[in-house]
């Protein structure tokens, strides 16, 4: 993958590509956490000479404007970590008032363009907007992973047409996610929780053959045990997954290790009854809602000794504080694990937890890209990194 080095751009217009799809609330940004992930390559662009142009995508628009999702709010959260001006350009991208605009930025400058996604095109690779978005600089950088796996214009369509690389958050990200593939220390342990087996199966038979062990949690290891003929109550769980869990279960069964007790609840909500009971025994009408005590003891002392470790999915319905207690539990093991581990977590719900939890200072690397990262994890070729060859 070209880096930043591969490029001159003393004088030049850049076009970044960002992932600011960042948590809103009341127009003000919630969680600046994307946002100052993206500053060292602004900042290495503006030593190098360069005026930046930032274009990035946020939520779900429907291919058109839509006030809540217009990236006004980030371009002034921008501007105070980056501490100078940042212009926000609220024509669509493509249009020739924001070539205009563009057009007369200086060296040092730096603009933030609307949001990508109120282009038709954006998502179908439209070639004829890829063209119009490359108008818009001198070279390209791509350093939004968490979009990587797209094949979106803005993403690897427009790569094509100007002399692009990769930015430093792309380039630290593809490394530490491929150490977990490649000739990892070991023991080797994975951590996988998260609600549903299909959301992750690809990533977990990639990674079991690799792995010494790999730590099952979260709704998914409600499909694992009964698999196994385990009475798992109103857990969630996908039946169509079942044959698919035995068959890994018997042929990986000495590395997988599933929780033994579980917090159950009476209901899906923050203010249910809970009981600790047998995961493979939890009453009719209770439900899987977090690993139990006996299971944070032993995922933690599995994890014990581990070189390196990957963790993704929460272990259990953390978001409500009475069922957090497991997902804390992990967060805390590998944290306290020390430098000597190679630690990585993964996944927007995982990274929340380790930030939640204080600990995230004391991790060798957060990952900012959810899907990504585990598309990356599943052996697949991400046409974002693929078009910074």
């Amino acid at each position: 993958m070209q880096t930043l080095d591969s490029l001159n751009v003393s004088g030049k217009r850049v076009l970044v590509r960002v992932d600011y799809n960042v948590p809103l609330k009341d127009g003000v940004v919630q969680d600046d956490t994307r946002i100052t992930s993206s500053l060292p390559t602004i900042q290495a662009l503006l030593d190098g000479g360069a005026s930046v142009v930032l274009m990035s995508h946020l939520g779900r628009p429907k291919g058109g404007p839509e006030a809540k999702y217009s990236l006004k709010p980030v371009a002034e959260a921008l501007e105070k970590v980056l501490k100078r001006d940042v212009r926000f350009i609220g024509s669509l991208p493509s249009s020739d008032e924001t070539l205009n605009d563009v057009q007369e930025m200086q060296p040092g400058d730096v603009a933030l363009l609307e949001n990508v996604r109120f282009e038709a095109g954006e998502e179908k690779n439209d070639a004829a907007l890829s063209e119009k978005l490359a108008r818009l600089g001198d070279a390209f950088v791509l350093d939004a992973f968490g979009s990587a796996h797209r094949a979106h214009s803005s993403v690897s369509g427009v790569a094509a047409h100007l002399p692009h690389a990769g930015g430093t958050l792309l380039a630290a990200e593809v490394v530490a996610l491929s150490k977990l593939l490649h000739e990892p220390e070991r023991p080797y342990v994975v951590i996988i929780g998260g609600a549903k087996v299909s959301d992750k199966l690809l990533v977990i038979e990639n990674l079991l053959p690799v792995v010494d062990r790999m730590l099952i949690g979260g709704g998914m290891a409600y499909t694992f045990v009964k698999a196994q003929g385990g009475k798992i109550g109103k857990s969630i769980h996908e039946d169509d997954f079942l044959d698919k869990a035995r068959e890994l279960l018997g042929k990986y069964g000495d590395k997988i290790v599933l929780p033994t007790d579980t917090l159950a609840g009476d209901s899906f909500s923050a203010e249910a009854n809970t009981r600790v009971v047998p995961t493979a025994d939890i009453p009719d009408d209770w439900e899987g809602m977090d690993i139990g005590p006996d299971s944070q003891k032993a995922f933690t002392e599995a994890l014990q000794g581990a070189k390196t470790v990957f963790w993704n999915g929460p272990m259990g319905v953390f978001e409500f504080a009475a069922f957090a207690s497991g997902t804390n539990a992990i967060a805390k093991a590998v944290a306290d694990l020390g430098p000597d581990t190679y630690s990585v977590i993964g996944g927007g719900d995982s990274v929340s937890a380790i930030n939640k939890s204080g600990q995230a200072d004391r991790v060798s690397h957060i990952s900012t890209g959810g899907g990504a990262s585990l598309e990356l994890l599943e052996g697949k070729a991400l046409p974002g990194v693929e078009a910074m060859k």
